[in-house]
């Protein structure tokens, strides 16, 4: 039976859990030690922390300090990891807590925090999905049931002093280069809201200054929301300090690619079952710069899709050069078109797209001056048929709970 190194009380604050951190920063203590070879345990909070509640109000998606997420677990060291070593984590097994069988999804208002979609859904909303085992279903969005690939959205790495300067420097560059934009280039630093972990006095106070929020993926690993790192995967981080400091959070039951609404996946407290080793001096011997890792074995069994095209065309007709990020969300907007056909609102349907096990996929980056990307919908999550037909479409959604949406309040 592996040791369970860290737990969670969800009645709890993580504020007031020395074993969880919100930055990134070399300064934040090590707060379990493992040998190469050990498996372990280790429990976390939803990303928020239990401030978005199992309710019928969007309320807290539209109030909540996004200053304060992620809620990590960790940092765990593993022995003899030096700089420039590969940390080598087995994703043993994934689940939700016992006591906690649900999740949400959510989309920020675009004053705090926005979206992929936000200038479409620019009001805070929220939808709350049950677990029944392998699978979810939602109250708020109906005529749908598919299988979790649970997965952590946020893991990796600890930086060293250099690498943490070099994030912030070039963070803070961005920002500088349209600070009014709404919202933000990106997330500086905050210190009001930080956790260090087991930090304390002056040195704390340091750290939260200057510690790396969670929010984007970076060199380390961090907020990549990759849907097949599941049970089963295997993960190799570039080692920045000595026990490499490895720290998760973030868990998700379930997300389509691109986690399309940001707080875009089923988002779920819940535990992982991990196993660690070291490949010394594998930085340099495999010339990694970013993590590289070994997709589940297990998926979803969805073998038939409809797939959406988007082009490099934006919704108000503008002309991209070979921009994926244009094409996807044309994609997208089409699948949220075509799904309200059906009877879902356009929330639904998004919700639909950042929550059910959905393919993105960039299919094309040469035909001038338009790039094509594609987002597979699996077909045999619907109740219904939603395939096109000579019949036309029937509404098959009418009445019912449609998401909770709630308004700015300035």
């Amino acid at each position: 039976m592996a040791d369970t190194l860290i737990k969670i009380d969800l009645s709890q604050s993580p504020y007031d859990n020395d074993m969880v951190h919100n930055r990134w920063h070399p300064d934040i203590p090590i707060v379990a030690w493992v040998n190469p070879g050990d498996d372990f345990i280790i429990e976390t909070y939803d990303w928020t922390g239990g401030f978005i509640k199992n309710n019928d109000s969007a309320d807290d998606v539209r109030d909540i300090d996004l200053t304060i997420v992620h809620f990590l677990s960790g940092p765990i060291g593993v022995k003899g990891a030096e700089p420039g070593d590969l940390l080598v984590v087995d994703l043993l097994d994934v689940g939700a807590k016992p006591e906690s069988l649900w999740g949400f999804n959510g989309f920020f208002s675009k004053k705090n925090g926005g979206g992929f979609l936000t200038d479409h859904f620019p009001l805070a909303q929220k939808s709350i999905w049950d677990i029944s085992g392998m699978f979810t279903h939602s109250r708020h969005v109906p005529g749908v049931n598919f299988a979790g690939l649970i997965h952590p959205g946020l893991i990796g790495c600890l930086p060293d002093k250099k690498l943490l300067d070099t994030w912030n420097e070039r963070e803070m560059d961005f920002i500088a280069s349209d600070p009014d934009r709404v919202p933000p280039l990106a997330c500086p630093p905050c210190g009001p809201t930080a956790h260090m972990g087991r930090l304390s006095g002056d040195a704390k106070d340091k750290a939260a200054a200057e510690g790396a929020r969670t929010v984007p993926p970076r060199e380390h690993g961090g907020n990549c929301d990759i849907k097949d790192l599941s049970r089963g995967s295997r993960i190799y981080f570039p080692v920045y300090v000595d026990g490499g400091g490895l720290s998760m959070g973030d868990l998700h039951f379930s997300q389509g690619d691109g986690e399309i609404t940001f707080c875009g996946a089923i988002e779920m407290a819940g535990w992982l079952h991990l196993k660690v080793d070291i490949i010394k001096d594998g930085v340099s011997k495999y010339g990694i710069k970013n993590p590289v890792f070994k997709p589940s074995p297990i998926t979803p069994n969805y073998n038939d899709y409809l797939i959406f095209e988007g082009i490099s065309v934006d919704e108000w007709g503008k002309q991209h050069y070979l921009d994926v990020h244009v094409a996807y969300r044309q994609a997208c907007l089409n699948a949220i078109e075509y799904l309200t056909k059906f009877g879902y609102s356009k929330a639904q349907a998004y919700s639909i797209l950042g929550t059910a096990p959905v393919q993105g996929h960039i299919s094309g980056v040469v035909d001038i001056p338009n790039a094509c990307a594609t987002l597979w919908l699996p077909t045999d999550i619907f109740d219904f048929d939603v395939m096109p037909s000579s019949k036309g479409p029937v509404k098959h959604i009418t009445g019912g709970v449609d998401i909770p949406m709630s308004p700015d309040l300035n």
